[in-house]
C-alpha cells in the first residue's frame, strides 16, 4: 500500500472533527514560486487538525520524496509538512490557486513503511493525520545539540611568522592538520591546554564546528548466549522456525510465569542481528520499572547499552534515538507503547511482552492499543512479532486458537521453581480483628499468621493493593459529603504521608483541611477504605521490627527510584513490600515466598466488559511473584467472593477453565474478541447543550444491520475539569467496518464548537 493510498483508506475524503476558521481556510493568491509547467504536485499533511493531505506546487530546482520534511504555506502562516506522495496537474482544474512548497529541511526522511504505518494508524484511529503526524515527529521540535568546536591551523603565514615559538606550540602546529576538539589536540601534541588557546587568541589557530558522526555501539548477539532448558530450547526452535518464514509471523509465547519466556525471545533477536546486518528490533514493555528490570538483562545479554525509549529520557536522547532509528543506525530499541512510532528503516522483529496488560492501550489524544498496531506494523514489514505472556488477553488467545497465530507454550518454570501454593481467605468469616484502639484493620489472622512464620524463615513478603495513597474516599461524618476534585465527580485520595487530598484523574491537589468545606463540622472528615499507605501503616504496628517499604508510581516516580527500590529488594533489605501493580509483573525477586493479596474483589468491581480477565491477569501475575527461585512459594487471596470464577480458577490455578468462562459470556454479548466497539465521548461545559445536541446525534444514527449503538447516557464521571460528560457505544459484528460506520454517522450532523468529541476505537477504558 502507498502512502497517498494509506491516507485514503483511512477515510478523511470529508471534513473531519477539526476544523480551521474561515479566516485561515481563505483562498490564498498565487504563488510566485509556482510554474504553470510544472509537471508535479506534491501532497503534504501538514502538522495542524487539517482533516486531508493538502497539495502544494514544487518549485523550479527542488526535488522531494515521500517522507521528506517541508516548511509550507497554510493561510498566513508558514507551518511544517511532511510530504506523502505527488500527483500531476491534470487532476486540478485552477493550478493558479496552488501555492508552492517555501523550503525543505534536513530532517532525517520517514521511511516508506513508517510513513505508510503512521497514515493507517491515523485512519484507525479516526485521527486527522497531520495530529497523529504531528505526535511521531515530536521529537523533531527539540533543536539539535550545537556541533563542538575543533581547532585547526589558519591558512595565514604571516601569523605564524610573527609568533614567538617554542617547543610546545611547534608540538601543537605539528599536530593541528585537521580539525581536533580542544582537549584531543592538547592531549595529541602532548601540551596543556593554555598552549592551544593563546595559539587560537595569536590567529595561529582558528575554531571549526566539529562534524557531528553519531556512534552508535551495536547489539552483539554471541555477546552471551543464554543456556536455555529443554523447554525453552524447544520454543526458541519454534520460533526460529517462524522466523525462517520470512514473512509476516504473528506469535503467542504462552508460559507461566518464571518460566523463562525473555530468554527464549531474547534469543529470537539474537537470531535476527546476527543473520540480518540491517534488521531492527523493538521490545515494548508497558511500565517504566520493568523497562530498567529487563534493560539490565538485555546489556548483560548483548554487551551493550541498548536504546530506550519512554516519558522520562531526556530531550537529548530523544531526537538522537529518533534520528538514529530512521537512519538505521539504531538496531535494538526496548520502550514503552509510543517506541512503536519510532521511523524504523528495517524493522524485522517486534516483541511485545506482558501483551495482556491494559498500559499499552493510550488513553489520551489519539487513542490507540499498541498490541494490535504492533500486529498490523509486523504485517506491513513482512515481520515476526511475539506476543508473550503468562495470562493472554482474551483478543490474542482467541487468535492462537483459531490459527491465525502460531502458539508456543511453556508451561513449566524454570530450573526447579514450581508454581506457588494458592488459598482463598473468605473474608466474611474471617473478619480482621480492630487494633489496639480500635481502629479498622486489614489483614485477616491467617494471613497474619502466614507472614510471621516468613519473616521467622528470614524470606521477604510482598503485600498486593492496587490502590495508591492512605485511602480512596474522605467523607464528613457530620453531613456525610464526599470529597471530591473541584469541577469533578471524581473522588479526593487521601495521601497521609504528604498530607494532601489528591485526585489521580486530574492531578488536583490540596491539604487536607481540618473543617469539611461543606458544613465546617471540625475535625469531622474520616477516611474509608485501604491504600498502601494505610496498609504500611498496619505492617509497621503489628511487625515492628520488619523492614517495610511501599512500591508504588507515588514512590518510584522515575527510573532511577525505581531501580533503586527494586536493588534493595533484591539486596534483601526490605521484608516486607507493600506494592500496586507496578510490582505485580516483570520482576524476579529470589527471596520472596509469600504474596497475599490485601483485596482480590477490587478490581471486579464497576461496569468495566473486562473487568473478570483483568482481575484474573492481574492476580496471576502478582501471585506469580512468589517462589520463583529454589525456596517454594506461597499465595493468600482475600476474597468476599470466594465463589467467584476469577477466584476459583486462581485457587485451582486452572487458566484454561476460567478463559473458556470468559469467552462463552462475550460470544454470547458479541463483544471483542467476538464483535468490535467504539465509544463516542462528548463534553461541553454548557449542560443543557450537550444534552440537546446527544439526542439531535442519536437521530442520526445509520440504520445498519449487524451494529448496534447504545446511548447517549451519562459517562460514569458525568463530570470532569468543569466539562459536562455524555457517552455512545458502538458495538459492530466483526464483518462490519466500524470506522467507516463511526465517519459516515459524524458526517450527517454538524457539531457546535463548544461541544468536544472524542472517539475511542476498541475502548479499553469505560469512565
Amino acid at each position: 500500500m502507498c502512502v497517498c493510498e494509506a491516507l485514503s483508506a483511512s477515510g478523511y475524503d470529508k471534513a473531519g472533527d477539526f476544523v480551521l476558521d474561515a479566516k485561515t481556510m481563505s483562498p490564498a493568491p498565487p504563488d510566485p514560486l509556482f510554474n504553470e509547467k510544472l509537471t508535479t504536485i506534491v501532497k503534504v499533511v501538514v502538522l495542524a487538525p487539517m482533516a486531508e493531505a493538502l497539495d502544494y506546487a514544487l518549485p523550479v530546482g527542488m526535488s522531494l520524496a515521500a517522507g521528506e520534511h517541508v516548511i509550507v504555506p497554510l493561510g498566513h502562516a508558514k507551518v511544517r509538512g511532511l510530504v506523502i506522495g505527488f500527483e500531476t496537474p491534470e487532476a486540478h482544474e485552477d493550478l493558479s490557486r496552488i501555492k508552492g512548497v517555501l523550503a525543505k529541511l534536513d530532517d532525517p526522511i520517514v521511511p516508506e513503511a513508517s510513513l505508510t504505518f503512521w497514515l493507517w494508524a491515523a485512519g484507525w484511529t479516526l485521527t486527522p493525520p497531520g495530529i497523529f503526524l504531528n505526535g511521531c515527529l515530536r521529537a523533531l521540535k527539540i533543536p539539535r545539540a550545537a556541533p563542538k568546536q575543533g581547532y585547526v591551523l589558519t591558512d595565514e603565514q604571516p601569523a605564524r611568522q610573527k609568533i614567538r615559538m617554542t617547543k610546545a606550540r611547534q608540538a601543537v602546529l605539528d599536530t593541528a592538520l585537521v580539525p581536533m576538539g580542544l582537549c584531543d589536540l592538547a592531549m595529541a601534541a602532548g601540551v596543556s591546554t593554555g598552549v592551544v588557546s593563546a595559539l587560537e587568541k595569536e590567529g595561529v589557530l582558528h575554531k571549526v564546528d566539529l562534524a557531528r558522526e553519531e556512534v552508535w555501539p551495536q547489539p552483539n548477539p554471541d555477546f552471551a548466549p543464554a543456556r536455555l532448558n529443554d523447554s525453552q530450547g524447544a520454543a526458541h526452535q519454534l520460533l526460529r522456525m517462524e522466523q525462517d518464514k520470512h514473512a509476516f509471523a504473528p506469535v503467542l509465547l504462552d508460559g507461566v510465569t518464571g518460566s523463562g519466556k525473555t530468554e527464549v525471545y531474547l534469543e529470537s533477536v539474537a537470531d535476527l542481528l546476527r543473520s540480518d546486518p540491517d534488521a531492527q528490533v523493538l521490545i515494548l514493555l508497558p511500565e517504566i520499572a520493568l523497562t530498567q528490570a529487563v534493560l539490565g538483562r538485555l546489556e548483560a545479554r548483548f554487551g551493550v547499552e541498548v536504546a530506550q525509549w519512554h516519558a522520562n529520557i531526556s530531550n537529548g536522547n530523544r531526537r538522537r534515538i529518533w534520528e538514529g532509528v530512521a537512519k538505521g543506525h539504531v538496531r535494538l530499541v526496548v520502550g514503552a507503547r509510543s517506541a512503536l512510532f519510532l521511523p524504523y528503516q528495517r524493522l524485522g522483529l517486534i516483541v511485545v511482552d506482558e501483551e495482556h496488560d491494559g498500559s499499552y492501550k493510550q488513553e489520551e489524544g489519539a487513542r490507540y492499543h499498541a498490541r494490535d498496531l504492533a500486529v498490523f506494523r509486523a504485517r506491513l514489514d513482512g515481520a515476526m512479532v511475539i506476543l508473550a505472556s503468562a495470562t493472554p488477553s482474551l483478543e490474542t488467545l482467541t487468535n492462537a486458537e483459531k490459527g491465525r497465530y502460531a502458539w508456543i507454550r511453556l508451561e513449566q518454570r524454570h530450573g526447579t521453581a514450581q508454581l506457588p501454593d494458592i488459598s482463598l481467605i473468605d473474608m466474611k468469616v474471617h473478619t480482621p480483628a480492630k487494633g489496639g484502639r480500635g481502629e479498622q484493620m486489614w489483614l485477616s489472622d491467617t494471613l497474619v499468621g502466614e507472614i510471621i512464620a516468613t519473616l521467622r524463615r528470614q524470606e521477604q513478603v510482598l503485600l498486593f493493593l492496587n490502590r495508591r495513597g492512605y485511602a480512596p474516599l474522605v467523607l464528613c461524618k457530620a453531613c456525610g459529603e464526599k470529597m471530591t476534585s473541584p469541577n469533578t465527580d471524581s473522588w479526593l485520595v487521601e495521601h497521609r504521608a504528604s498530607g494532601r487530598l489528591v485526585c489521580h484523574l486530574t492531578g488536583f491537589s490540596m491539604r487536607k483541611p481540618k473543617t469539611c468545606p461543606h458544613c465546617g463540622a471540625q475535625d469531622s472528615l474520616i477516611s474509608v477504605g485501604p491504600g498502601v499507605e494505610r496498609i504500611l501503616e498496619e505492617v509497621h504496628a503489628r511487625f515492628p521490627e520488619a523492614r517495610a517499604e511501599v512500591f508504588s508510581s507515588d514512590t518510584t516516580p522515575d527510573a532511577a527510584s525505581s531501580a533503586s527500590l527494586i536493588k534493595r529488594i533484591e539486596d534483601n533489605e526490605i521484608d516486607i513490600i507493600i506494592a500496586t501493580q507496578a510490582a505485580a509483573k516483570g520482576h524476579n525477586f529470589p527471596n520472596l515466598t509469600l504474596v497475599g493479596i490485601v483485596d482480590a474483589d477490587l478490581g471486579l468491581k464497576g461496569g468495566d466488559l473486562r473487568a473478570a480477565e483483568r482481575t484474573f491477569q492481574l492476580l496471576a501475575q502478582a501471585t506469580g511473584r512468589a517462589g520463583r527461585k529454589l525456596k517454594p512459594g506461597k499465595a493468600v487471596l482475600q476474597t468476599y467472593t470466594p465463589e467467584h470464577p476469577v477466584m476459583q480458577a486462581l485457587a485451582h490455578q486452572d487458566r484454561d477453565a476460567f478463559y473458556a468462562y470468559e469467552s462463552m459470556s462475550r460470544e454470547i454479548a458479541k463483544f471483542p474478541p467476538f464483535g468490535r466497539l467504539a465509544a463516542l465521548i462528548l463534553s461541553a461545559k454548557d449542560q443543557n447543550l450537550l444534552n440537546r445536541f446527544s439526542r439531535e446525534l442519536a437521530l442520526f444514527i445509520p440504520n445498519t444491520e449487524g451494529v448496534d449503538v447504545y446511548g447517549p447516557a451519562d459517562a460514569p464521571l458525568a463530570l470532569v475539569r468543569g466539562q459536562w460528560r455524555k457517552r455512545f457505544l458502538v458495538r459492530a459484528d466483526r464483518n462490519r467496518d466500524l470506522q467507516a460506520f463511526v465517519n459516515h454517522w459524524l458526517a450527517a450532523i454538524k457539531r457546535p464548537n463548544a461541544i468536544r468529541l472524542v472517539v475511542d476505537i476498541d475502548p479499553y477504558s469505560f469512565l
